[in-house]
């Protein structure tokens, strides 16, 4: 029986995230030999029930890879859970949906209980409610993400999905660009975030935050507006709120593509020069006691551009330590203005000019 519910007309906005979904999902949609090889994606029985698949569901969908979206029940999510819900079945992909409570504010566990409810309402399956304790290592909003990407994963590893969507749009990017640029982080944070980093994707990069909200109106779905989105105490927020609208004002409109732009831009310069470090590393290091060795000549015949991307990735390789720009423009110097100085003491290593190698060794 037909429902008496007018059907939500295709808006703009609605196109536009069903697009971004329907492309960021491309590679993982059906192929006429999916079932066969899909059993290891397949969600474990405890969480889709004893036979494999929901109540009606056909036994080959319930073989199908399972994707699940990060839903906070805010606009950004709540749209891209009602893109995802649309778009997935239609290839051939199960969606789900993790709610993460943070339990930050009082009333977080009825915010989360509320967001499960319209993952449900829209078809999501399964749907992992988790509470996270966030603790007060560098700062409330960096404890709160690591806790919330945690707990994505865990629900990832638990569900056996093949991957969890979050919500970032274009107006996120735009604001992590300047935000790092405001730090001087370099070319690194200047390539904002990724839109596919392995087991998390983030669909809505290209789109703008007043399409989700204008997406869920159409879709007749409210979402629920995290009061921490306006507190100035945070600096994402004081960006947000009043940094880029005075350069919209200042400047004119297309502030936020632009600086998506240059995010997309640096990280292709990035990925051009992971490329050829990868190309050229195993050549020109060797090992060395307690660390590694690189040599001197080849470091000095490359650009300073790469010359510093090459220590920083050894560092970071062999020590697990990401090196601050002025550390970074130390070590060079053994290189580029070498005149008999002794060892320079980095955190959790030393580095030194050997003759013709520059040697890095673990901290005494």
């Amino acid at each position: 029986m037909a429902s008496d519910s007018p059907r939500p007309r295709l808006t703009p906005a609605r196109a536009d995230i069903r697009r971004a979904v329907r492309e960021s999902l491309a590679d993982l949609a059906a192929s006429p030999n999916h079932v066969e090889n899909a059993g290891d994606s397949a969600a474990p029985r405890g969480i889709r029930g004893a036979a494999g698949a929901s109540a009606g569901e056909s036994p080959a969908f319930s073989t199908s890879p399972l994707v699940l979206v990060a839903l906070s029940g805010g606009a950004d999510s709540l749209a891209l859970a009602a893109a995802t819900a649309f778009e997935a079945p239609r290839a051939g992909i199960r969606a789900g949906a993790v709610v993460v409570d943070h339990g930050l504010q009082e009333g977080s566990d009825a915010v989360a209980a509320r967001a499960a409810e319209q993952a449900r309402a829209l078809g999501l399956d399964p749907v992992v409610v988790t509470r996270v304790e966030v603790g007060g290592g560098g700062g409330l909003e960096a404890a709160a993400r690591d806790a919330r990407y945690a707990a994505i994963f865990d629900a990832v590893r638990e569900t056996g999905a093949r991957l969890a969507m979050t919500a970032h749009t274009l107006d996120d990017q735009a604001e992590t660009v300047l935000l790092g640029l405001a730090r001087g982080s370099g070319g690194g944070s200047l390539m904002g975030m990724t839109a596919d980093a392995g087991l998390l994707r983030r669909p809505l990069l290209g789109i703008r935050r007043a399409a989700t909200r204008q997406a869920c109106l159409d879709e007749g779905l409210e979402p629920w507006d995290d009061p921490h989105n306006t507190d100035t105490s945070y600096a994402r927020v004081r960006v947000r709120e009043r940094v880029l609208p005075v350069l919209e004002a200042e400047l004119g409109p297309g502030v936020a593509e632009a600086l998506a732009r240059t995010a997309e831009q640096a990280r292709e310069d990035g990925e051009a020069f992971a490329h050829q470090i990868e190309e050229f590393i195993e050549d020109i290091c060797e090992p060395a006691e307690a660390g590694v060795a690189v040599a001197v000549a080849a470091l000095a015949a490359n650009p300073a551009a790469l010359r510093q991307r090459v220590i920083r990735y050894v560092v970071l390789a062999e020590f697990g330590v990401s090196l601050t720009r002025a550390h970074t423009l130390e070590v060079a110097r053994l290189v580029t203005d070498w005149h008999g100085q002794g060892p320079i003491d980095l955190p959790g290593l030393t580095a030194r000019r050997e003759g013709p190698l520059l040697v890095f060794s673990a901290a005494g």
